[in-house]
């Protein structure tokens, strides 16, 4: 039997905005629900909340929105689309391009929770299959303590935060911008783009702060506003704390065809503090491709500490 108070406060949450107002599945919506599961756990105790989160057709697996639990060694004890994984370990999983989400996730629950980004299929009507690289999409989530011992996430499509509009609109400008400098390039040739893309005033720094950057595949920056002095530098073994290869994972989406792609990556603007970062890339020819990227906290308003 489905809860139904739960059930109606899931129902507001979801179908009417009731944080954020008219719009449908905002951020504020996200961290709603997630506080709503966290109360629902702590009132029922963990082991009847473990077999709600684990339901398919359970009071919180509502139109594509579910919630998961982790224990914090990354241990998976609920998931309504992933049975088969509960109990294992997953702090090697990663998603599509790389990204540890499972130990980013239990890293930001365990400092009090916050906003995470990551790349997942959404659920259909046979679940969800992790295999299946080509339908993975860019998802914003949630994630937030229960205790000492587990913590709650959820997450949805980035593309859903608003009803007709797609992404929101401080991602779209940032596509625009990798979409223009592309159609630039073929337009006018490789050291013409290069130049422009370098230029710290010219067209590809734009209003809101966003630029350009662009890579060999193998690595070596090429063309970059704000850090001449790396152009020429082969960067593909940079990694991240969690060991990610962000560069490389970056080149290799361009390799194929471009599209999202989330790292971590020093935020300038706030004394050089690690961030989760949106990245946007598309292929310019067979020798270098191009990209741009949107910090997290642009998307929600809110920094999410990264382990150091």
């Amino acid at each position: 039997m489905k809860y139904w108070c739960y059930g109606i406060c899931l129902l507001l949450i979801l179908a009417c905005g009731c944080v954020a107002g008219e719009e449908r599945g905002e951020a504020g919506d996200l961290r709603e629900y997630l506080l709503a599961a966290v109360s629902y756990a702590e009132m029922h105790g963990k082991e009847a909340a473990l077999v709600e989160f684990g339901k398919p057709d359970g009071a919180f697996t509502y139109d594509g929105w579910y919630i998961y639990a982790y224990d914090d060694d990354c241990i998976l004890l609920a998931h309504p689309y992933e049975e088969a994984s509960v109990g294992l370990n997953r702090s090697g999983w990663t998603d599509s391009r790389g990204l540890p989400v499972i130990r980013i996730g239990s890293d930001v629950a365990q400092a009090g929770g916050g906003y995470i980004t990551y790349l997942y299929p959404r659920p259909g009507d046979a679940g969800i299959d992790e295999a299946a690289f080509s339908t993975y999409e860019l998802k914003l989530g949630y994630v937030m303590p229960v205790d000492d011992d587990w913590w709650l996430g959820s997450g949805v499509a980035l593309a859903d935060l608003t009803w007709d509009e797609g992404y929101p609109p401080v991602i779209r400008d940032m596509v625009a911008l990798v979409v223009d400098g592309t159609a630039y390039a073929g337009r006018e040739g490789d050291a013409a783009a290069l130049t422009e893309i370098s230029d710290p005033g010219g067209r590809f720094v734009n209003a809101n702060g966003h630029y350009l950057y662009a890579y060999r595949y193998d690595g070596t920056l090429i063309g970059h506003p704000h850090l001449p002095e790396m152009i020429g530098s082969n960067l593909i073994d940079r990694e991240d704390q969690y060991g990610m290869r962000m560069i490389g994972s970056l080149a290799a989406t361009a390799r194929d065809g471009g599209g999202f792609v989330v790292f971590i990556w020093p935020n300038p603007e706030e004394g050089n503090r690690d961030e989760l970062k949106i990245g946007y890339v598309m292929p310019v020819d067979d020798d270098w491709w191009l990209g741009s990227g949107v910090y997290l906290s642009e998307v929600t308003g809110e920094y999410t500490p990264i382990r150091g």
